[in-house]
């Protein structure tokens, strides 16, 4: 039998690889998810050094055919002949050909993503029946935009991506609108087709709101948002979840099926807090369970005992709590002390990247892949001035971590559409074109230094398709249509 939330009943005790010495965490599933990060993330911290390796030898007679064969030998693809070709003329272009090296890679990411599921979890299927016997019919996420909180579904919490609505935002400050008519699209399927069950099953949706904190540097690391203030963070996501319960309940009816649930993430050693909602729904911003010190408590405990140490502490954090929702939270708390063992055992006492260490922003509507840390800043929008705030936020970042050392900053744009629906696709590539010639705009003096490069890539989201390009700003000629 395994467990719901897709980590496997067998833990494999006593392995090297991330057990870290407590009895409720899977040690094999870290393994493996450690060497698809590692793997990925290595694909893209490869390119800066083969593109130094070419710059240093750009004015060779045979420059071309070596640079093709250095980057076909390190990075797996080759490089735009064009720009190579160029080279003789004055310098060899690197802000193009880094920027080119990050779409692709992020290409080769999805499509391998798409096709070989690596983060496919066992348990998967149980986890809709485990969500609704805790008393929920759906999961719907809102982590902070920020990059170091993009893996918190599949690796912080150990959820199943495909069974979870997430959508960032800077500063976890979700669009409420967006939510009710999410909320709103539930509940048709309930009432229209009984997905993902009948609509007078007595189950609730569950809203989540993850705020994330920094351990090691709390004043300078933590939500840029907010102003590394986590009492702001913690405050700010707890009001926009009240909002939202206020909201569908002034617009539907006073018993609207809203549960509420506030999640503190700690970027450096990814353990999380929960605020433990009490029998009314009322989260106490003061009172949470803190997961690392339960780790530490009940490392040492055996497996029974760890387990009932964390259905106390979750019991004792909030009075009368409804049952379903003491049972969600204890699988949280259990799934992420893996993720405990995961840093310390790969990564020491904290990560080493405590701060940005994104690859490329990701702005527009899609990027379920994306299940890693650091790899990506999300930026949620249907328009460039609908999603300002957290653009703004992306861009800030990726000034101090690429911009400041003469590299350009990678922005996909990308929209999702639904292959059945007529004239979706040309919807998706229409909506990349606005968003990209906004995004030129917003940001021309980036762009025409060459320290801004778009991507606009579209997916029928209802498969498993790859991604299309529709047009690169490297390529020549090809950004034309988005002037």
């Amino acid at each position: 039998m395994r467990r719901p939330g897709g980590v496997a009943a067998d833990r494999g005790r006593g392995t090297s690889s991330g057990a870290a010495g407590h009895p409720l965490v899977d040690s094999r599933d870290n393994a493996r998810l450690f060497e698809y990060e590692n793997g990925v993330k290595q694909s893209f911290d490869r390119i800066k050094p083969v593109l130094k390796q070419i710059s240093s030898f750009q004015h060779e007679a045979d420059f071309e055919q070596r640079a093709q064969r250095a980057a076909q030998a390190e990075l797996g693809f080759e490089l735009p002949g064009e720009i190579l070709a160029d080279a003789w003329v004055s310098q060899l272009d690197m802000k193009k050909l880094f920027a080119w090296c990050v779409f692709e890679t992020y290409r080769r990411y999805c499509d391998d993503f798409y096709q070989l599921q690596p983060l496919a979890a066992q348990g998967a299927d149980e986890f809709a029946a485990f969500l609704q016997a805790c008393g929920f019919h759906t999961l719907d996420m809102t982590p902070c935009a920020d990059g170091r909180l993009a893996h918190v579904v599949r690796y912080v919490l150990r959820l199943p991506q495909d069974q979870v609505r997430r959508k960032s935002y800077a500063g976890a400050t979700f669009d409420v609108e967006d939510s009710i008519q999410k909320w709103v699209e539930v509940e048709m399927l309930r009432y229209r087709e009984g997905r993902p069950n009948l609509a007078d099953a007595p189950t609730r949706y569950l809203k989540a709101v993850v705020y994330h904190f920094s351990s090691v540097d709390p004043e300078h690391q933590g939500c840029a948002a907010h102003g590394s203030d986590t009492a702001l963070a913690a405050s700010e996501g707890l009001k926009r979840l009240e909002a939202f319960r206020e909201a569908i309940e002034n617009s539907y009816c006073c018993g609207a099926s809203i549960d509420l649930l506030l999640v503190g993430l700690d970027t450096d050693t990814d353990a999380i807090r929960v605020h433990v909602p009490d029998g009314k729904g009322s989260i106490d911003l003061n009172s949470y369970v803190d997961n690392v010190a339960l780790f530490d408590q009940s490392a040492r405990l055996g497996e029974a005992e760890a387990a009932a140490a964390i259905d106390r502490a979750v019991a004792a954090a909030a009075e009368n709590t409804a049952p379903g929702m003491q049972r969600f939270v204890v699988q949280l708390l259990t799934n992420n002390l893996s993720q405990i063992a995961y840093v310390r055992a790969y990564h020491g006492a904290s990560y080493a990247d405590i701060g940005h260490a994104e690859r490329f922003i990701g702005a527009g509507v899609g990027f379920e892949e994306v299940q890693l840390r650091n790899l990506m800043y999300f930026a949620y929008l249907q328009t460039v001035e609908e999603g300002a705030k957290d653009l703004d936020v992306g861009v800030k970042i990726f000034s101090g971590l690429n911009a400041a050392h003469g590299l350009p900053i990678p922005v996909v744009i990308r929209f999702d559409y639904h292959g059945q629906v007529p004239g979706a696709k040309e919807r998706a590539t229409e909506r990349c074109r606005q968003v990209a010639r906004a995004l030129k705009a917003r940001y021309d003096r980036l762009f025409e230094r060459g320290l801004l490069h778009i991507m606009q890539v579209v997916r029928d989201c209802t498969g498993t398709a790859p991604i299309e390009v529709v047009c690169c700003s490297v390529r020549k000629n090809e950004f034309a249509g988005a002037h």
